[in-house]
C-alpha cells in the first residue's frame, strides 16, 4: 500500500473489535469524515478477548492500514469500490498490552467508546473482579468497561466533561442500555465509590445502535485476483456490500454533540441519529429479513440453491414484491411510506448482489423462530387491518410446513425430500421431533391443524384466528400437488 500512511491524527475513539465488521464500518466512516475535513480523529483499537496477539501485529505492521472494498448493485449495475482505512493509528492487545490499555484512560481527547464484541460480549459475569496487581484484566467486555471508567475517573478527578459517549454495535435489542445495565450492576458489587456511579450516570452516555451492512471478510479464494486489481496484496482486506445504514438513538444532549462531531449526512452517509431506533429495527425485521424468510424456503423447494438463483427467476421478484410492497409495508407504521418503499428497493439489489452467494439452505436454518419473528407479525397485522390473510405471506407459512416434512431423523437433523433429492433441516430438537411425528401421520392437513396450534412456536394457539387453518391448508395441499411454481404463480397472476 505504498503511498498510503495513517495520518497523525489526535486519538478521540476507543474501539473494542478488531474485526471484520467494524472496519468496514464505522472505521470506514470516520476515514470517510477525515478525508473531506469533517473529523480530525483516528481510532484506537482494542483486541478485547482472546490473548493471541498475532492480528494485532499484524494491524500495526501495516500502521493500521487496510484495504475496504465494497460490491453489489446500484439500480441493478454491478459497482466495485475501494478504499484504504487510514483512519486506525495502532491496535492493542489488553492482556499483553494492559499498561498501554489503561494509559489510554489519560487521554484527555477521548471522547466515544464503539464496540462489537457479538451478541455474547455484553453479559454479566459475577466472577469478574476489578483487575488486581496482577494486572490481568476482567473477562467480560462489561467489566472492562467498567475498569476502565474507574480509572478515567480517578485519573480526571470526576470530571464531567471527561465521560465518554458509547456507541455499541453488538446485534442485540438496547445494546447501549443493557451495557449501562451491567456497569452499574459491577460498580455495586465491586464496592466502588457513590461519586463514581453518580459521574457513570451523569457524565457517560449509552447510545442503543441499530446497524445493517453485509460484510463477507477476507475473500479468501480471491486473494490472486484482488492483489492484481489493486497492485499489492493486502492481508488484512475486507470485502462487503455497498449498502449500510446505521441508526443511533441517544438523548438530546448526546444527539446533539454527535451530530456536531460526526457530519454523517454531509460526507454523504446514511446515518440516522434518533430518539427511537424502534421503527428502524422494525423496518430490518420486518422488509429484509422478513423477505429472506417469505421466500427462501419456497425457492429451495423449487430447486433453487442460492438467493443469486432465486433473483434470477422473475417469478419469484414477483412473489417477493407482492409480499414487500403488497402485504407488509401497508401495515407498518413509525416510518413514512416513502422511506419503506426506498428501503425495499434496495432489497432487491442486495439480495440480487452477484458478488455474495447466500445459500438458502444455510438461510433456512431456525427458519420456526425466524418464522415468528419475521413474517407472522406481518401477516397478523395484515389480518387484523383487512379482515383477509396475504396471499405471499399465507403461502409462505405452507412453503413453511412444506419444507419441514421429513419422517426421520439423521443425528440433530431431520431428513427432508426435495426436487434436488434430500436435505438436512438444521432446528432446535424439539422442533425437529415435532414436524418428524407429525408427517409420519401422513396428513397435510393435520399437519397445518398441529403446527398452528402449537403454542411453543407461537406463543399463541393459531388455529383459533378464523379461517387462517383453511388459508394455510390451501397453500400446502396446491404447493404438495401441483409444486411451488405453479402455486406462485396462482397468486401473482400476469405481473410475470
Amino acid at each position: 500500500m505504498n503511498g498510503f500512511q495513517t495520518q497523525d491524527r489526535p486519538e478521540k475513539i476507543l474501539q473494542f473489535g478488531e474485526g471484520n465488521f467494524l472496519r468496514a464500518f464505522v472505521d470506514m466512516f470516520i476515514d470517510e469524515l477525515n478525508s473531506k475535513s469533517l473529523f480530525d480523529g483516528n481510532i484506537v483499537i482494542v483486541q478485547p478477548i482472546g490473548k493471541d496477539p498475532k492480528l494485532a501485529d499484524l494491524m500495526n505492521a501495516q500502521d493500521g492500514l487496510y484495504t475496504v472494498v465494497l460490491r453489489g448493485l446500484e439500480n441493478n449495475v454491478p459497482v466495485i469500490r475501494q478504499r484504504v482505512i487510514t483512519s486506525v493509528s495502532r491496535v492493542l492487545n489488553l492482556y499483553r498490552d494492559f499498561n498501554a490499555y489503561m494509559e489510554t484512560m489519560k487521554n484527555p481527547h477521548l471522547r466515544y467508546i464503539v464496540s462489537n464484541t457479538t451478541e455474547a460480549g455484553i453479559v454479566f459475569l459475577e466472577t469478574d473482579k476489578l483487575a488486581d496487581d496482577t494486572k490481568e484484566p476482567p473477562v467480560s467486555f462489561p467489566a472492562k468497561i467498567t475498569a476502565l471508567l474507574y480509572e478515567r475517573f480517578k485519573i480526571f478527578g470526576g470530571d464531567k466533561t471527561k465521560g465518554f459517549i458509547f456507541i455499541p454495535c453488538e446485534l442485540i435489542d438496547n445494546n447501549g442500555t443493557q451495557l449501562k445495565e451491567i456497569v452499574l450492576r459491577h460498580a455495586n458489587d465491586w464496592n466502588l465509590p457513590h461519586a463514581f456511579i453518580s459521574w457513570v450516570n451523569e457524565s457517560n452516555h449509552f447510545t442503543n445502535t441499530l446497524v445493517d451492512r453485509i460484510v463477507t471478510g477476507y475473500p479468501k479464494d480471491e486473494v490472486d485476483a484482488f492483489a492484481e486489481r489493486l497492485g499489492y496484496q493486502d492481508d488484512l482486506l475486507v470485502a462487503g456490500e455497498i449498502f449500510h445504514f446505521f441508526a443511533i438513538e441517544a438523548g438530546a444532549e448526546a444527539t446533539k454533540e454527535i451530530n456536531e462531531t460526526f457530519p454523517f449526512r454531509e460526507a454523504g452517509l446514511d446515518v440516522v441519529l434518533t430518539n427511537d431506533v424502534t421503527p428502524y429495527k422494525l423496518r430490518k425485521v420486518r422488509i429484509l429479513n422478513g423477505a429472506h424468510t417469505m421466500s427462501v424456503l419456497a425457492a429451495f423447494l423449487s430447486g433453487k440453491n442460492t438467493v443469486g438463483e432465486m433473483m434470477e427467476d422473475s417469478l419469484f421478484v414477483e412473489f417477493l414484491k407482492k409480499g414487500i410492497y403488497q402485504e407488509i409495508i401497508p401495515v407498518l407504521d413509525g416510518l413514512s411510506e416513502s422511506d419503506l418503499k426506498s428501503f425495499a428497493d434496495s432489497v432487491f439489489d442486495r439480495f440480487a448482489n452477484p458478488y455474495i452467494k447466500h445459500y438458502l439452505l444455510s438461510i433456512a436454518l431456525n427458519s420456526v423462530s425466524k418464522f415468528k419473528a419475521r413474517v407472522l407479525p406481518s401477516i397478523l397485522d395484515y389480518h387484523k387491518k383487512n379482515g383477509k390473510f396475504p396471499e405471499a405471506l399465507t403461502l409462505s407459512f405452507a412453503a413453511l410446513l412444506a419444507f419441514y416434512k421429513g419422517t426421520e431423523m439423521n443425528g440433530d437433523t431431520l431428513v427432508g425430500c426435495g426436487v434436488g433429492g434430500e436435505y438436512q433441516i438444521a432446528d432446535s430438537i424439539d422442533v425437529l421431533e415435532f414436524f418428524k411425528a407429525e408427517w409420519q401421520k401422513g396428513d397435510a392437513a393435520q399437519v397445518v391443524c398441529a403446527t398452528l396450534s402449537n403454542k411453543n412456536f407461537w406463543d399463541e394457539d393459531l388455529s383459533q384466528i378464523a379461517g387462517f387453518t383453511e388459508a394455510v391448508t390451501k397453500y400446502l395441499h396446491g404447493l404438495l400437488k401441483n409444486g411451488v411454481k405453479k402455486e406462485i404463480e396462482s397468486i401473482v397472476g400476469d405481473n410475470t
